[in-house]
């Protein structure tokens, strides 16, 4: 588990980014700068990193990004524990979330939050518009994840497309390329 000091340090960084860069148009230039200043408090974060202007990061602690990662506007980050491999798109107002509420008995909001394990986002995988990524979830090498769906396990099949809720697989990814 990350320590609590670098935690904080990270979601007080993250706010402090996002502040001083919101106002920064989302041309490659400024989303390139963003995303360099998003790796410096990240475990991991490799070339040409992309984050749009409205993207918001809980934390950075334990994030770790490959090369060519593209993250659209409206994305929110609740995670602790996340990877995301090279050439991912990550589309429009999608949230992924590290932690599953616990109920007492009487409330949800007594208890922590319990991950289920580390988000992984695949190599040249594309999560579509408004969708919902949980805690333990995996999506398989250039795979997609439609819009609107929710990723709430481990999925295993590679060139596949995800839709539903919960989401399931529904098709192949087929090349453009003959």
């Amino acid at each position: 588990m990350i320590e609590s000091k670098k935690l904080k340090a990270s979601i007080l960084y993250s706010w402090a980014n996002r502040t001083s860069t919101c106002l920064l148009p989302n041309h490659p230039a400024f989303m390139r700068s963003r995303g360099f200043m998003y790796s410096l408090m990240m475990t991991e974060c490799g070339k040409d990193f992309q984050v749009a202007s409205t993207v918001i990061f809980n934390s950075l602690s334990g994030m770790r990004v490959g090369n060519n990662v593209y993250i659209a506007p409206n994305n929110v980050f609740v995670v602790v524990d996340v990877s995301i491999e090279d050439n991912v798109i990550l589309g429009p107002g999608s949230v992924y979330s590290g932690g599953n509420h616990q109920f007492d008995g009487n409330s949800f909001k007594n208890l922590p939050s319990k991950s289920l394990g580390p988000i992984v986002l695949k190599e040249g995988s594309w999560v579509a518009a408004n969708c919902t990524v949980t805690s333990g979830a995996v999506l398989p090498m250039h795979s997609i994840l439609a819009a609107g769906a929710v990723l709430n396990k481990v999925m295993t099949d590679e060139k596949s497309i995800y839709a539903g809720i919960p989401a399931k697989r529904i098709g192949e990814v087929k090349s453009a390329i003959n």
